[in-house]
Parts: structure tokens; sequence; C-alpha cells
């Protein structure tokens, strides 16, 4: 039998980790939205961040959806480690008492 370890609580953490990435990704868009000539001070370099902007749309989005599916694995993984630890404490909790059991029995048994 191995001795395995998993610390659920960077598991969790590391989940609302990639919940607050998404959730930032989600809220950024291109960064040069709305600036035309005046601002950026050439039509090229308006071209340049409006083809930027359009892959870092597509990009982000593909993005957004990995960091998604991972912080829901993670979330998963975290709850379901948790339920093994408390089952597994459970069972041996029970092993205890029927152990202490039999030993009762054993005592109080005639010779």
């Amino acid at each position: 039998m191995s001795d395995q370890e998993a610390d659920t609580g960077r598991i969790k953490e590391s989940a609302k980790t990639l919940t607050r990435i998404h959730r930032d990704f989600e809220g950024n868009s291109n960064p040069a939205d709305d600036m035309g000539v005046g601002t950026l001070g050439s039509s090229e370099l308006v071209d340049v961040f409006e083809d930027f902007g359009s892959n870092w749309k597509i990009h982000r989005e593909r993005l957004m959806e990995e960091l998604e599916k991972l912080a829901k694995v993670l979330t998963q993984a975290g709850k379901a480690y948790d339920a093994i630890d408390h089952a597994l404490a459970e069972a041996l909790r029970n092993a205890d008492k029927k152990a202490d059991a039999r030993k009762d029995a054993k005592k109080k048994a005639p010779k």
C-alpha cells in the first residue's frame, strides 16, 4: 500500500485562483479599443492594434474556456479528495470500534 497525499487546500485555492483569472480575462478586451489615429499616432498602428484585438479576442476566449474547465476539475477534485478522506477516516473509526468490541467480548467470555 502506498502513502498518497493530496493538499486539498492547495487544490481548492488553485481552483479559486483560476476562477479569478477567468473573471479578469472576461473583463479585459483589447486595450487599444476606442483608440484612433489621434491617440496612437498613425493609421498603420491603428490597423495593427485592430488585428491584435481580433486575435486577442479569439485566443482570450479559448483560454477562458480552458481556465473555466480546469477550475471546475480542480473544484471537483478537492471535493472528491475531501469525501474520500472523510470516508476513510470513518472506516478507520468503525474498525477501531469493532476491534475494541472484540477485545471486550474476549475479556468477558468465560474461560
